[in-house]
């Protein structure tokens, strides 16, 4: 059972501002929920297999292979690039 002082600490920790209109509101309302909770313990789950997801779905991952159509090699890389050194892009020094 929730009480209105719960219900201020749970507000608290949400970083909530309840009134003590909207406090007991909700309280009933809160305690009601959690009322249902208790009804579903009381469900005969024999037999029943946990749900995880409710669709079969599984990561589908592809091979890494090398696609040396796709890849650029360092020259081609460095082409376009405004500022290089060495071998790399070289970018303005950041602080």
């Amino acid at each position: 059972m929730i009480t209105e002082k719960d219900l201020t600490h749970i507000g608290w920790l949400a970083r909530l501002e309840l009134s003590e209109k909207d406090i007991e509101k909700y309280t009933p309302k809160l305690n009601s929920v959690i009322d249902y909770f208790s009804e579903l313990d009381e469900v005969d789950r024999d037999g029943v297999e946990p749900t995880y997801h409710v669709l079969a779905l599984s990561n589908v991952f592809r091979e890494d292979e090398v696609n040396p159509k796709a890849c650029l090699d360092q020259d081609e890389a460095l082409s376009n690039a405004p500022s290089k050194l060495d071998g790399f892009f070289k970018a303005p020094r950041m602080m």
